[in-house]
Order: structure tokens, then sequence, then C-alpha cells
């Protein structure tokens, strides 16, 4: 059982920046894939990022690339989320889940593959 905590989450002005942290407990972190989702008021939560176990691979919405880079650091068990050139809609709250299929797939976009979630984390972003 993996237990994931999020951290970083703020009120920040359009243009600003932000820094997520996920930190995660209770597993092996090498052996999860991992990813970031947000869910906005009245909105389905969708993938923003995800990362391969070993920080090789990538994967980014086309609503964030250019502005959001996933990182992780695995003797720390942690995944993070630098957030630059924020836009009033990136808020939402932000969620990182770990997913711990077979290795040799591919980071998935879907959240029904994710097994662990954390409890989320607010980014409010003022115009």
């Amino acid at each position: 059982q993996v237990q994931l905590v999020e951290s970083g989450g703020g009120l920040v002005q359009a243009g600003g920046s932000l820094r997520l942290s996920c930190a995660a407990s209770g597993g092996t972190f090498s052996n999860y894939i991992m990813g970031w989702f947000r869910q906005a008021p009245g909105k389905e939560r969708e993938i923003v990022t995800g990362i391969s176990r070993r920080g090789i691979s990538t994967y980014y919405a086309d609503s964030v690339k250019g502005r959001f880079t996933i990182s992780r650091d695995n003797a720390k068990n942690t995944v993070y989320l630098q957030m630059n050139s924020l836009k009033p809609e990136d808020t939402a709250v932000y969620y990182c889940a770990a997913d711990h299929r077979p290795s040799g797939v591919v980071i998935s976009t879907t959240s029904r593959n994710y097994d662990y979630w954390g409890q989320g984390t607010q980014v409010t972003v003022s115009s």
C-alpha cells in the first residue's frame, strides 16, 4: 500500500510559478509510474503529466506543454511538478497518482490505471 501526500499548492497570479511535490511512502517508489492529474470545479479529472519509473520518459497534456515540467527523485521517493507561466485555466485541485502495472507499459493518461492517489492540493491562479 502506497501513501501519497501532495504539497506546494496555493494562490498565485497569472504568469507566476508554483512547484508541487508528492511524497510517497509504504512501497517501492521506483516501481511506479507517477502521474499528476487535476480537476477543476464542474469538470472531469484530467491527466496533466506522467513520468516513467526511472524518469526517462514523460508525457504532457497539450494544455501544459512548454510550461509544466515533471521530475522525480527515486532516492527521496518524491515526484515534482514545476508549473510556470500559470494561467487562470490551470486553477484546479492537483492530484498525484501511482501506477503499479507491470514494467513495459506506457505512461497511461487514464485515471483508472492508477492504483494510488494523494488527497490533492489546491492551485488557484488569479487573473
